[in-house]
């Protein structure tokens, strides 16, 4: 008992103090107000389910408030932040314009990785198919994961990483990954793949956090080719729990560093 007595003493005073942090939801921001609530709503669900936590939502641009004005007001008080990319993929936004306001901020930040094709996330995507009649043993099903598409080839190809994932767990006819902007594959071309691979019923699974005016496109698009299209990720326990995975693996880094 004595020899456990001092490693825990010894432990205990090793151990680095973790001051508070502020925990800064940044997402992309949208004139369409489903997209700012979204982010609100996490903000609720994270205090839910860690009280007592600083978490405040920002946007990098249109909606309000931004990016740079939340960590200014951080840095007002002295106090240090955790900005976490409310981005599915590590494309210009979480590389270029995300890290620029943040230099510009004056305020103590760490910069979390992406949400990415968290695993998690991919089981919530299963969810929102199966709430449009997708389940695991059709073997006739086809699914369209439509994503944004970036310049950047790295960024597509994890995100191309969703259909191998999200196929393994179904007897499905096949998953295709299509973009909504910039590369190939369109929905179309995404759907002849498919029925070509023996498919005869469709459904798009939207790679997005909420709705705005490209899940919209995207909707149209569906509509008019007869495919049925499930929800966005959305506000879910399981979005804020990698958001707060993200929060918590940036500052054990840091601590570790």
């Amino acid at each position: 008992m004595r020899t456990a007595r001092v490693v825990t003493d010894h432990v205990r005073r090793s151990v680095r103090p973790c001051p508070p942090d502020t925990l800064v939801l940044a997402a992309h921001g949208s004139k369409d107000p489903r997209s700012s609530a979204v982010a609100h709503a996490l903000v609720g669900r994270i205090r839910r389910l860690r009280p007592g936590l600083d978490v405040r939502a920002a946007f990098l641009e249109t909606s309000a408030p931004g990016v740079g004005d939340v960590l200014s007001d951080v840095a007002r008080t002295r106090g240090s932040a955790t900005v976490v990319p409310m981005l599915l993929s590590s494309a210009y936004h979480a590389r270029v314009d995300l890290p620029a306001v943040i230099a510009q901020s004056g305020a103590v930040v760490r910069q979390a990785d992406v949400l990415g094709e968290d695993p998690a996330l991919v089981t919530l995507l299963d969810r929102r198919l199966a709430e449009v009649g997708a389940s695991p043993d059709q073997q006739d099903l086809g699914v369209i994961v439509v994503a944004v598409g970036s310049s950047n080839e790295i960024a597509n190809t994890r995100t191309a990483t969703l259909a191998p994932a999200l196929a393994a767990r179904t007897n499905w006819a096949g998953v295709e990954v299509a973009f909504a902007t910039g590369p190939h594959p369109t929905v179309a071309e995404a759907a002849t793949r498919l029925r070509h691979r023996g498919a005869r019923r469709l459904v798009v699974a939207p790679w997005f956090l909420a709705h705005g005016r490209i899940t919209d496109r995207v909707a149209d698009s569906a509509a008019e080719l007869g495919i049925a299209m499930a929800q966005p990720l959305g506000s879910h326990n399981l979005v804020a729990a990698t958001l707060l995975d993200r929060f918590d693996e940036s500052r054990s880094a840091t601590l570790a560093a």
